[in-house]
């Protein structure tokens, strides 16, 4: 660069930092390095973690360095809350293993996170540090019903075409002499006879949750679902017309076999699951 007004070129004098920057970041991925290992030694879940985002921002600054990807995976597992769930039935009645292994199948629930992992299938080589219960308290079952109810309904419609008349019973006709034709209507009449079968499940539950550590109950949630079995069906007598589509819709169906208490219980499954899941997304194991 010139300058002007002296007209000679001028000279600036600029310091090397290189080795300064590098001797610097060699220090910080040291001081990382220890502290975070010594950490892990004994590290709680917290520590670990912090130690987790430490070592990330190492790997960072410096890739490579060292065993820092074996002890991120070091910090990762001990950073990790392990949770079993599983149920209990303190009810008379059996669970379905259908329903109780639907309702276990935590890998449709993504509930997974960086730090939380559930299992269903208790793991001998994992400790865990929380447990969540579902815990069966009630089953009630209504007895098998078949309600019954008659309806009597009638409607013109129309039925073909007739000669319109005038008030003396001539026919009326048109400037070429055809017979004016209108429509004709009747008046149709029947009797509906609805049968409804109707049968009802409800399950009571309640969700634990344990701390293994104290071996103490940290917090309960109430968890209910409801599931009914309805079928319609219906005959007549007289005129199918005479009916609106809501009955026409039943006329020839028949009666069905009622389901089993088990089929009943098993029916809650997906309603219980959508609130198991509610409860497990809003109240986390730890905050």
């Amino acid at each position: 660069m010139k300058l002007l007004n002296e007209g000679r070129d001028a000279k600036f004098s600029f310091d090397d930092y290189t080795n300064d920057i590098i001797d610097s970041k060699n220090t910080l991925s040291n001081h990382l390095y220890t502290h975070s290992k010594n950490i892990l030694k004994t590290a709680t879940k917290l520590e670990a973690r912090n130690a987790y985002n430490d070592l990330i921002y190492l790997n960072q600054i410096n890739p490579g360095y060292k065993d820092v990807s074996k002890l991120i995976d070091e910090a990762q597992y001990k950073g990790t809350d392990f949770v079993h769930v599983y149920t209990k039935n303190e009810t008379n009645m059996v669970i379905p293993v259908r329903l109780q292994n639907d309702l276990l199948d935590f890998s449709t629930y993504g509930l997974n996170d960086q730090w939380t992992v559930y299992h269903s299938n208790r793991m001998k080589d994992v400790v865990y540090d929380f447990g969540i219960i579902v815990n069966f308290r009630e089953i009630n079952i209504s007895p098998e019903q078949i309600r019954e109810k008659e309806v009597t309904q009638e409607k013109q419609i129309k039925d073909g075409t007739q000669n319109l008349v005038d008030n003396n019973g001539n026919v009326v006709r048109d400037s070429l002499g055809n017979a004016i034709k209108v429509d004709k209507f009747i008046t149709v009449k029947g009797t509906a006879y609805q049968f409804t079968q109707f049968n009802a499940c409800q399950v009571v539950a309640k969700v634990d949750y344990i701390d293994f550590t104290t071996n103490q109950l940290t917090n309960t949630y109430p968890l209910a679902s409801e599931f009914i079995f309805e079928h319609i069906y219906a005959t007549f007598r007289g005129d199918r017309r005479a009916f609106d589509e809501n009955f026409n819709a039943y006329f020839g169906k028949r009666a069905v076999p009622f389901p089993s208490n088990e089929q009943m219980v098993y029916d809650t499954g997906e309603d219980l699951k959508a609130k198991l899941k509610a409860i497990i997304t809003r109240y986390r194991i730890r905050n």
